[in-house]
């Protein structure tokens, strides 16, 4: 970026990468509008209704329709909250969640950041969501939102410990920390794939194992459904989100669906092959195309496995019952922590023996 800045001049060069920043955003957003939307429509297929389907054609329309009323609703604090930290919250949860898809590959140098550290930067910043959370369920002066936040922060802090064991597992395999290495690392068709890891035939049920941890990981790490303990309406109402409503409240939830949302493109980075296709594509074939044609196609492969990640993520809420308190924290320390060290140790030994990055 800083030669391209160079040599166009420094006022152009930011424009092109404030431009850039804006239309992942964008793009970003009306991408979350439908995948709510497959959200509902998966739940209500289970039930055997119809969800969504009076707002536009099929109820395409329907996103957009709640996001006019989040919009021109009446905000309310409560009398005794804090009302600094009660309105920085979903604006700190929003900006974290944006934050994150900032090292995120969609397809070959289609990222608004390629760190070296991508891996690093996305602990960073998922450790500081944990602060939002705690921010909006203190401020709101109530025992209920207090507890929500509470149950969620420890939900976090120990599912984030597995999740990044078996990051580190992906990592040892690759050799670099960054995004865009860990995709090109399994171009070479689906049997490259770390969740096969069919080159590494030995690690194929170790690295299988990873991937259905991850996923499970990832349910529990955003509250998902049978993990969504912080807002059990039993017990907790709605979690730390009780007291707010109007456009906070849509703030927090665009945060959730955003985290989940790259969830699913973490799982299909680290595990899927990020935007590779199934088969590889020769250089002959495609060196008859523009870049950004080819790069379309790319964009298209990781598009439609995320979507796929998404539509399991509904399909589990939609069939699985919830877990006790007890019951998620068990799975997480007793289960997932000493499972996924064993993996760590059994991948370094490996890398080591094999010379994998000699």
């Amino acid at each position: 970026m800083s030669a391209f800045i160079q040599e166009h001049g420094l006022l152009f060069g930011w424009l092109t990468v404030i431009g850039q920043i804006l239309l992942f955003t964008v793009v970003l957003l009306l991408s979350l509008a439908f995948l709510l939307l497959m959200d509902r429509k998966v739940w209500a297929a289970v039930m055997m209704r119809k969800g969504p389907n009076v707002v536009g054609p099929f109820g395409l329309m329907q996103s957009f329709a709640d996001f006019g009323k989040f919009l021109l609703k009446e905000i309310i604090i409560p009398a005794g909250a804090n009302k600094t930290v009660f309105l920085l919250a979903p604006i700190m949860s929003l900006t974290l969640a944006f934050a994150a898809w900032a090292v995120i590959p969609v397809a070959p140098g289609w990222v608004v950041s390629d760190l070296n550290v991508g891996i690093l930067y996305l602990f960073a910043v998922s450790s500081l969501g944990v602060y939002g959370i705690i921010m909006g369920g203190w401020a709101s002066n109530s025992k209920y939102p207090f507890l929500g936040s509470l149950r969620s922060a420890a939900q976090m802090v120990s599912y984030e410990v597995s999740i990044g064991f078996i990051i580190i597992t992906v990592i040892l395999l690759v050799g670099s920390m960054n995004l865009s290495d860990i995709v090109n690392n399994q171009g070479g068709g689906f049997w490259t794939w770390h969740v096969f890891s069919l080159n590494h035939f030995v690690l194929f049920p170790v690295m299988l194992a990873m991937f259905v941890m991850f996923f499970v990981s990832a349910l529990a790490e955003t509250n998902r459904p049978p993990f969504d303990l912080p807002e059990a309406e039993s017990e907790l109402v709605a979690g730390y989100q009780v007291e707010y409503s109007s456009t906070p409240y849509l703030l927090f939830m665009i945060g959730e669906y955003l985290n989940i949302v790259l969830m699913c493109a973490m799982m299909t980075i680290l595990f899927l092959g990020g935007w590779h296709g199934i088969i590889p594509m020769g250089e002959d074939f495609v060196a008859g195309f523009p870049q950004w044609i080819v790069n379309l196609g790319h964009l298209a492969w990781f598009m439609a496995k995320v979507v796929f990640f998404f539509f399991l993520f509904a399909l589990v809420k939609a069939v699985v019952p919830r877990y006790r308190y007890d019951q998620l924290m068990r799975l997480g320390w007793k289960i997932f922590l000493p499972t996924s060290l064993a993996a760590v140790l059994i991948v370094s030994g490996y890398v080591v023996y094999t010379g994998v990055h000699a």
